[in-house]
């Protein structure tokens, strides 16, 4: 493909203006079709210019394919409007828009290899284009949404649809029981058929849930807030007493624009729209509205001046039901250079919305915005199963819960719309365990407090069983502490997973006493010296955790050893031992004013209890294992009772280090 600049730009224009000095009547009337926006119409005439049109009349196929794709890329008909934009770019048409409508529809078509490379082509000409960008960046990030899909269960709601188009669900009434949106089946439009769309003119249908909650089948709103002519998207104020919706009237004459008009709730029926005052004039494009839970803004879908690019979201503050203040654009992380459409207002901070201008799967994709407290818009894309290659737009959501519906034409080939409900399933994510001391007994009165960066923050007190458990987030960095009068405390830190599943996190706590001493498991020492051994460095560490974690502790480091020996020679050892195990503490960091080395050598031999007993038939609770006892057993006995002497505890000297 050639690279189209300034100079091959300008030719093309030249000769098309010599074409267009003497273009045919139909032609001409294909173009006021579009220019009053009868797409549909206006693609049907420019498919029959085209075909009339010769080979060699490479200027005029060029402009003619061309005009065809974009009309048939606003009516959702995207097979023909790939078509169009490939017959525009083999005729050479002198545009680089071309590259991007093609990038655009290849998204849509779910060819993203075929998009990137459009995409490319026109930011080499045009490298300040956002919407180019968002679209690459959409294209390269579908392999991550299809690799992790959300929990989201979409299902189309056959019930709710028909052979038509149907869109924007909007639920209704206290209970979320009620279901309107727009269909193009309507009886009283069945005369009209739009030239927008070629379709008949939406009109507002009504479905309700019966007394076993199942959706019924929808009855077309006959009351006076019907005409002629297109009504759809509605959203109501919270006492339900209040409907604005979008309005589109047509002229043969001159193009018109959608606005906004507000219905009232007169009995069981709703009253004739009028005009919702939000500009002076009737030019500007103003639909979508989406009025705010807390009844103070209206959001909306404006084409104004001063925007980003394409159409954008706005709002006004409501001053009563039918006064608004002045119109409010949301700014730059929401709108773009594309179009920004059909706001959802779910809270105070979240809102949702469908955009074809932020990266996403093609077409319009739905997005979640969340504004900080700094008053910064935060973008989500939705992702699969929600999203889709085709557009998705127009949800609504069943009052605080994570289901509702919205509406996609997805696997329909002639790109209409039908309403789809979507559940997301609670995720729960848990951790539990159990708070024991040393001999894992449950301790009494223990408590675990645990503190997240999502502001969680609680203190949990410890069944008598020993076992907690407390409901987390995904994604989240927690800090724990299980702590019981006369033990030391004991911290975690835990990171939830990101993916969205059902997890259960499991940690148990075993805390030391302060009132007696604590064997320092797995200590080994060079045969008859004092060196510490590689081995032993996992015991010591998790000695440092515990002075770290109780930074008010001060220790005595004891070492034992078996009656092996003479006693001077034993508590020389001992004593070297100890000192080794407190020069790698201090080592590590910890202040020497916190620790005392002790060799008690062979005087101090190990009282028994359960937990040492429990592998050793010989050995009972209370036993203690002196020189006289030890005689007593067998070799291979006494060469236990011996390895159980040689010990390294540490023991409690104070709990007021470093306070004042």
């Amino acid at each position: 493909m050639k690279r189209w600049n300034i100079w091959v730009y300008l030719s093309g224009c030249m000769a098309l203006g010599l074409f267009f000095a003497c273009k045919t009547p139909k032609l001409s009337q294909a173009e006021e079709k579009q220019r009053l926006g009868e797409y549909y119409d206006a693609a049907t005439i420019y498919r029959k210019v085209y075909a009339k049109s010769k080979s060699d009349q490479k200027d005029l196929r060029a402009y003619v394919a061309y005009r065809m794709g974009d009309c048939n890329r606003m009516i959702n008909n995207i097979p023909r409007a790939v078509s169009a934009y490939m017959n525009a770019l083999r005729y050479e048409y002198p545009d680089s828009t071309l590259l991007l409508r093609l990038g655009q529809v290849s998204q849509q078509s779910g060819r993203y290899p075929d998009a990137l490379r459009y995409y490319n082509e026109f930011l080499a000409l045009n490298p300040n284009s956002r919407i180019a960008q968002n679209g690459i960046r959409g294209c390269e990030m579908v392999a991550v949404w299809q690799d992790r899909p959300t929990l989201h269960q979409v299902s189309r709601m056959e019930m709710l649809n028909s052979r038509r188009s149907e869109f924007c669900p909007m639920l209704y009434g206290a209970k979320d029981d009620q279901l309107y949106f727009c269909s193009t089946r309507g009886i009283v439009h069945k005369d009209s058929v739009s030239a927008i769309t070629g379709m008949k003119n939406n009109a507002l249908f009504l479905s309700k849930k019966n007394e076993t909650g199942a959706w019924q089948k929808p009855e077309e709103v006959d009351d006076p807030v019907t005409s002629g002519f297109d009504e759809g998207t509605p959203s109501f104020s919270k006492d339900g007493n209040t409907m604005y919706y979008t309005y589109c009237s047509e002229d043969a004459a001159e193009p018109r624009t959608a606005e906004i008009y507000i219905s009232s709730r007169s009995g069981a029926s709703w009253s004739k729209g009028q005009r919702a005052g939000i500009v002076k004039d009737s030019i500007t494009l103003l639909a979508h509205p989406a009025v705010s839970p807390d009844g103070q803004y209206l959001y909306f879908v404006a084409d104004a001046i001063g925007g980003y690019g394409g159409k954008d979201l706005f709002r006004a503050r409501l001053v009563g039901p039918t006064d608004f203040g002045p119109m409010e654009n949301l700014g730059a992380e929401i709108n773009t250079e594309g179009d920004e459409l059909f706001p959802y207002v779910r809270d105070s901070v979240t809102i949702y919305f469908a955009s074809n201008g932020h990266p996403g799967l093609g077409g319009l994709d739905l997005f979640k915005a969340t504004l900080d407290s700094a008053g910064q818009w935060h973008v989500a894309n939705m992702g699969l199963p929600v999203n889709s290659m085709a557009d998705d737009f127009g949800i609504t959501f069943a009052g605080g819960k994570e289901q509702g519906f919205f509406s996609s034409n997805r696997n329909d080939a002639r790109g209409w719309d039908h309403i789809y409900s979507f559940d997301y399933p609670t995720v729960t994510i848990f951790i539990e365990g159990y708070v024991s001391d040393l001999e894992e007994e449950a301790i009494e009165d223990a408590v675990v407090r645990i503190v997240g960066k999502d502001g969680l923050n609680v203190k949990v007190p410890v069944k008598p069983d020993g076992t907690y458990r407390v409901e987390l987030e995904r994604d989240i960095s927690y800090v724990m502490m299980a702590n019981a009068p006369n033990f030391l405390n004991q911290n975690f830190e835990l990171k939830t997973d990101a993916e969205e599943k059902n997890e259960t996190y499991y940690v148990d706590f075993y805390l030391s006493p302060i009132d007696k001493p604590v064997v320092v498991e797995n200590i080994f020492y060079a045969f008859d010296k004092a060196t510490l051994r590689p081995e032993s460095k996992e015991a010591l560490n998790q000695l440092i955790k515990i002075l770290n974690d109780n930074p008010n502790v001060t220790i005595e480091l004891g070492a034992h050893t078996d009656s092996k020996g003479s006693n001077a020679y034993n508590e020389r050892l001992a004593q070297q031992r100890a000192q080794s195990v407190v020069d790698y503490l201090i080592e590590a960091g910890i202040d020497i004013a916190r620790l005392t080395a002790k060799g008690y050598g062979e005087t101090v031999p190990k009282e028994i209890h359960g937990k040492i007993a429990e592998p050793y038939a010989f050995l009972e609770e209370g036993m203690v294992l002196t020189e006289t006892f030890i005689e007593t057993l067998t070799p291979e006995q006494q060469e236990i009772a011996d390895q159980i002497n040689r010990r390294t505890e540490f023991q409690v000297t104070g709990l007021d280090y470093n306070l004042k």
